[in-house]
């Protein structure tokens, strides 16, 4: 039997997280602005660390970022190295001001 894994935006707490069988595993932190997210931080629990859910969460984020036609400002350093190592997702990183 696999775990039930969700990832959703929290617009109020400014955060996407994760959930793993209706328990809060992590969470990734952002701030929106129009046309651009800038994300800040990202927390797995450590009960639940070594399953992949960071690699999950940036997934389900960025892919949730892309449909809405924003870019990305990947401050947060785990967001900024997944993106480097999954170049389809390069062309979401906003433009240096």
């Amino acid at each position: 039997m696999t775990d039930a894994i969700t990832v959703r935006d929290d617009p109020a707490a400014h955060r996407y997280r994760i959930a793993v069988d209706g328990h809060d595993a992590g969470f990734s932190t952002y701030r929106r602005m129009p046309g651009r997210v800038t994300f800040l931080h990202t927390i797995i629990d450590p009960a639940f660390e070594g399953r992949g859910l960071g690699s999950r969460l940036a997934h389900a984020a960025l892919d949730d970022v892309a449909g809405r036609g924003e870019q990305v400002v990947p401050l947060c350093p785990f967001i900024r190295a997944w993106i480097e190592r999954h170049p389809d997702y390069q062309h979401l990183v906003a433009p240096a001001d």
